[in-house]
């Protein structure tokens, strides 16, 4: 009889787990295939000046010097990253010093 009731109670559990994934699984929002795509990072090929927007920067230290170099700023020093998401630097352009930074989306702007 206790066997019975084991395979009872193990049933009804497995409904309900089952039953709840189903419930969770619906109320979770789904990617839509119409969507506008909406990069976070540029290509690495492409630098874009103008503004910066706040956020959570994942770009490495080393990521984000290459892609202030490839957008031609040399020497770079005093390379941090800021409260705001963004990587500030000291640089030179055209053997010019300037204040540059970088967002997280990969737009580059001097100060």
């Amino acid at each position: 009889m206790k066997f019975t009731s084991l395979i009872r109670g193990t049933a009804a559990l497995a409904l309900w787990m089952v039953a709840g994934t189903a419930a969770v699984a619906q109320e979770r929002p789904v990617a839509s295939d119409s969507a506008a795509p909406n990069a976070a990072v540029k290509s690495p090929d492409t630098i874009i000046w103008g503004d910066l927007a706040k956020g959570h920067n994942s770009f490495t230290a080393s990521q984000a010097k290459g892609r202030l170099e490839k957008a031609g700023y040399r020497k770079i020093t005093r390379l941090r990253l800021d409260g705001d998401g963004l990587w500030q630097a000291d640089a030179t352009m055209n053997d010019q010093p300037v204040r540059v930074a970088l967002d997280f989306k990969g737009n580059v702007a001097e100060h």
